[in-house]
């Protein structure tokens, strides 16, 4: 006959075999423990419907309808360092598809059987060796991902020809954009940027309203410029200087904020800073720190929706992202003529007016404004599409695309060697 004492002393051995299994990290077809897991998972993130889903997750790493989205490089830079783990920004961003799980843990499973791998460029472009995988299976997707610009972090090495299967960058021709601005008509539909756009011309626009004039009325002083990075490789200090010379026969001056001016603007400061710009000066300098095609920054965007006239200064087809006649480009203007022609403007009301008129017809607008154009909702949703899951295309050679327009000669900086 079992005695009590023997019954006790059995459940007390199980129930310590049952808690050492549920919380030691055994691979069981690549996934942690369910109690290991939730304790991980509470680490990452406090909200409980997404903690549990996680675990549903984790536990069922087979599951086909996911995306396994692996970042290999730092993922403290842009626009990798918001992504987060798990489905959390998708479901937060209540994108149209989240069946995306993004992890920075290169353990979760074998890393062949990750579905997509990210890599920001400024990562991997200038070292002799990178840290790259070590192995890859066919069916993985190789992301090449970057916000900085190309003349800034050029791709040099030979070794990422046939490597990378899709782009996320600025440049308006990549798989996937990551840029500054949308553009919608009136109607509300998104036109833009794009490498061919269809503006109405300025002389056949409408005039502007009387509130967009009444918004002007008070402006009484000639440029502003914030900018926190000097001596930038695109020459923008110099040329601004050369500016201000010319500038002086009019009476006119260019207040230069931020950490290469003397004027203040705090970057917690940034939403008053444009208001005053909107209340008070004519134009805005958009100008930017290197030179690459379709490199244009929230700089332009600051201007157009803050009711300055954009002075653009970079190597980017301007007419991908503004209709002629909003702006004024100065590096085709030169210092001279531009002083000149801000002066004329000026004292010119009626043509002052005119740079407004692309308000009756388009809006600008942060592509994060809403799922639709949001960069991370469009991720996902490319990575569960069709195109990407029935064939997988590769890049023969990317540095040609990526290194064009740049300014520095040869398609690589000075004193970094072409890596083989």
């Amino acid at each position: 006959m079992i005695t009590q004492k023997y019954i006790f002393y059995s459940l007390g051995v199980f129930v310590i075999i049952f808690m050492f299994v549920m919380w030691t990290d055994i691979d069981y077809g690549n996934f942690k423990t369910p109690l290991r897991a939730l304790m991980d998972f509470k680490q990452l993130n406090s909200n409980a419907i997404v903690i549990m889903e996680d675990i549903k997750l984790n536990n069922s790493l087979n599951n086909s309808s996911l995306k396994y989205v692996l970042i290999w490089t730092l993922p403290q830079r842009d626009p990798l360092m918001y992504l987060g783990e798990g489905q959390v920004v998708f479901i937060k961003k209540k994108c149209p598809v989240t069946d995306c799980y993004i992890t920075t843990n290169k353990q979760l499973m074998n890393l062949t059987n990750f579905d997509v791998l990210l890599f920001n460029v400024p990562e991997i472009n200038d070292k002799p060796h990178p840290n790259l995988p070590p192995e890859r299976s066919p069916h993985q997707i190789y992301v090449f991902a970057s916000i900085e610009s190309a003349d800034y972090y050029p791709l040099c090495s030979t070794r990422f020809d046939n490597y990378f299967n899709l782009t996320w960058t600025y440049k308006l021709n990549s798989d996937l954009y990551y840029g500054y601005m949308i553009i919608r008509n009136k109607q509300g539909e998104v036109i833009g940027p794009n490498q061919i756009m269809h503006w109405e011309k300025i002389e056949n626009m409408d005039p502007i309203d009387d509130k967009i004039k009444e918004r002007l009325k008070n402006k009484n002083k000639a440029a502003a410029w914030i900018v926190s990075n000097c001596n930038a490789p695109s020459g923008r200090d110099q040329f601004v200087r050369e500016v201000q010379r010319q500038l002086d026969q009019y009476g006119l001056v260019v207040d230069i904020y931020g950490n290469c001016g003397r004027k203040r603007c705090e970057r917690n400061m940034m939403p008053k800073c444009l208001e005053m710009i909107e209340r008070e000066y004519y134009f805005y300098f958009s100008f930017e720190n290197s030179f690459a095609e379709d490199y244009v920054t929230e700089k332009l965007l600051s201007a157009l929706n803050h009711y300055a006239v954009p002075v653009v200064f970079g190597t980017a087809n301007y007419t991908r992202f503004m209709p002629d006649g909003i702006y004024l480009n100065a590096k085709e203007l030169g210092a001279k003529e531009l002083a000149k022609q801000m002066s004329e403007i000026i004292n010119d009301k009626e043509r002052y007016y005119n740079f407004f008129k692309w308000h009756n017809h388009y809006s600008y607008h942060e592509v994060e404004e809403v799922p639709e154009t949001d960069f991370h909702c469009k991720l996902c949703e490319k990575l569960n599409s069709k195109e990407v899951t029935e064939s997988i295309n590769v890049y023969e050679h990317l540095r040609d695309w990526w290194n064009t327009n740049r300014i520095r000669p040869g398609g690589c900086p000075f004193k970094m060697p072409v890596f083989q």
